[in-house]
C-alpha cells in the first residue's frame, strides 16, 4: 500500500535560522524524523513512499542519494575495506517516489499533485512526515476497509503541557484541568484514504479542513481514538524529549527494533458524525 509523506512545509518552529534542516530531516540519534515515520510504516508492509517535496527538497533528495546502510546497522568489513557485508538492512525493498508539490502549497494540493502517482490503487496512507506513534496500523487500515469510509484520522489526546483554568462568575478561580486529561481528541496525523476523497478535495484546498469536513458532512468519516504512544515534533522542545527517549533506549515508535515497547491496545474506529465541529482537527 503507497504511503504519502507531506513534507515540504517550512517547519519554523523549529528553524534556528534560514540554513536549518527542513522539520523532516530534523535527527532523532542518527536518523531524521522522516526516516523514523517511513520506517514504522515498512515494519507493517507498506514500502512505497510517495514524498511530497518543497522546502528543502535538496536536502531530503540527497540524504536517500547518498544512504548509507552501515550508519544503522551491522555488518562485516573485509578485505581491508574494499567488501562490506550488511548483516541487516533497512531500505533496500522501499521504493520512493520524490515529487516537487511547491514551496507554500496547501497539504491538500500537495495530494492532489501527487494523485497521479497513486496508480489505481483504491485505498492509500498518508502522514505529516513529523509524527511518531506505535499503532497498530494493519489494524486500521483493516477497520476502514470494513467500513464505507472515504477516510480516517488517528484522534488522540492533547500532549502539550496547558491547563485550563475554571472560573467563576466573580473571576475567581475554581479548580485547573491538565489539557492531556480532558475528554477531548485532536488529528494525529496518520491517515488512511480511499481515492474518493478527491471528490471532496479541490484546487488549492486543506486535506482536513476542507475535504474531511465535506466528507465528514456525508457521514464518510473515520475516527480512530488511540491512547498508545504519539508524539509530535513540531518543536525543539519536543525534538528534545524524543532525542531523551532515544538516548535512554525507550523508543516505542521503534516498532521495527530490539528497543520498541509493545504497542498499545487494538484499537476501535469510531464513526464521526460532524467533523466540522469536533475539536479533533485541532
Amino acid at each position: 500500500m503507497k504511503v504519502v509523506i507531506f513534507c515540504g512545509g517550512l517547519g519554523l518552529r523549529m528553524r534556528s535560522s534560514e540554513d536549518s534542516a527542513p522539520k523532516p530531516m530534523m535527527p532523532i540519534g542518527h536518523r531524521p524524523v522522516l526516516w523514523h515515520v517511513m520506517r514504522y510504516y515498512a515494519h507493517f508492509g507498506h514500502n512505497e513512499f510517495i514524498l511530497c517535496l518543497g522546502f528543502g527538497a535538496r536536502a531530503v533528495k540527497d540524504y536517500f542519494l547518498d544512504y548509507r546502510e552501515t550508519h544503522s546497522n551491522d555488518f562485516v568489513l573485509s578485505k581491508g575495506g574494499e567488501h562490506v557485508e550488511l548483516l541487516a538492512s533497512d531500505i533496500s525493498a522501499w521504493r520512493i517516489t520524490f515529487v516537487d508539490t511547491g514551496i507554500d502549497t496547501a497539504i491538500g494540493e500537495r495530494l492532489r499533485r501527487v494523485q497521479r502517482f497513486l496508480d489505481d490503487d483504491e485505498v492509500f496512507l498518508a502522514n505529516y512526515g513529523d509524527v511518531l506513534t506505535d499503532a497498530p496500523m494493519n489494524d486500521i487500515v483493516d477497520q476502514v476497509l470494513a467500513s464505507d469510509a472515504t477516510a480516517s484520522l488517528l484522534a488522540v489526546r492533547p500532549q502539550d503541557s496547558f491547563h485550563v483554568v475554571d472560573i467563576d462568575s466573580a473571576s475567581r478561580i475554581t479548580g485547573f484541568t491538565p489539557v492531556s486529561d480532558m475528554q477531548m481528541r485532536i488529528n494525529g496525523g496518520y491517515f488512511v484514504l480511499r481515492q474518493d476523497i478527491f471528490d471532496y478535495l479541490d484546487e488549492g484546498e486543506d486535506l482536513v479542513m476542507d475535504a474531511y469536513v465535506r466528507a465528514a458532512g456525508d457521514g464518510r468519516m473515520l475516527a480512530i481514538p488511540y491512547d498508545g504512544f504519539w508524539a509530535t515534533m513540531d518543536t525543539l522542545k519536543e525534538r528534545s524529549r524524543l532525542e531523551d527517549l532515544y538516548r535512554t533506549g525507550q523508543c516505542p515508535w521503534a516498532v521495527w527494533g530490539e528497543h520498541s515497547s509493545s504497542p498499545g491496545r487494538r484499537i476501535n474506529a469510531v464513526d464521526v458524525a460532524d467533523l466540522a465541529q469536533s475539536r479533533m482537527l485541532g
